[in-house]
């Protein structure tokens, strides 16, 4: 169940809150919604990150008892901490630091929220969807005609129905659905 603080209802409905905001038009019927953005995203950016670091402490903390005990050898088991900080950094920063908390997809609009913020982005003004498939978390990025209050890029981790194996090696559904769909606005622009 969703917190009563979250500007988007879990039905697909857009809240009271969003049309405060100005996100959506007041006088617009509520349109349906469809989150295309995992609901891992929190644990990647907050949770793992916690986890990651209580692990790095642990290892500090059992080689640093491991020298002081005088065992031999044990000095080299001080480089794995830092070697393991260093590593999860990179890749937090590299991997999940820039990714948007939610992204939904309202006809021919998505909306993003980050931390308190909400933007409604219309797809005609997505010039690029990037999709990677071999990496964990798996990202969707957006290229964007004009800067928004993220950029000009939203990246986001998509929502998975099922994994498989082969799952890794297919296009991602949410990035093909994207493409098709701005693809029919250009088409239907010209």
């Amino acid at each position: 169940m969703r917190g009563n603080n979250d500007p988007i209802v879990d039905q697909g409905v857009v809240d009271q809150r969003v049309v405060d905001q100005g996100v959506v038009d007041q006088g617009a019927r509520p349109m349906e919604m469809r989150r295309i953005s995992s609901r891992l995203t929190s644990f990647y950016k907050q949770t793992f990150p916690v986890i990651w670091c209580g692990a790095v402490m642990i290892v500090a903390v059992v080689a640093w008892v491991l020298v002081h005990a005088g065992k031999q050898g044990a000095s080299m088991f001080l480089i794995f901490p830092l070697l393991m900080a260093v590593i999860g950094y990179a890749l937090y920063r590299n991997l999940v630091a820039d990714m948007v908390d939610e992204v939904w997809l309202e006809g021919d609009a998505i909306i993003v929220k980050n931390r308190d913020e909400l933007a409604k982005i219309p797809l005609r003004d997505v010039t690029d969807v990037n999709a990677s498939t071999m990496t964990n978390p798996r990202r969707i990025t957006l290229t964007l005609r004009s800067d928004t209050r993220w950029g000009r890029r939203i990246t986001f981790m998509p929502a998975v129905e099922s994994v498989s194996f082969t799952y890794s090696f297919k296009p991602d559904p949410i990035a093909t659905e994207l493409t098709s769909r701005i693809d029919a606005l250009r088409t239907s622009a010209s």
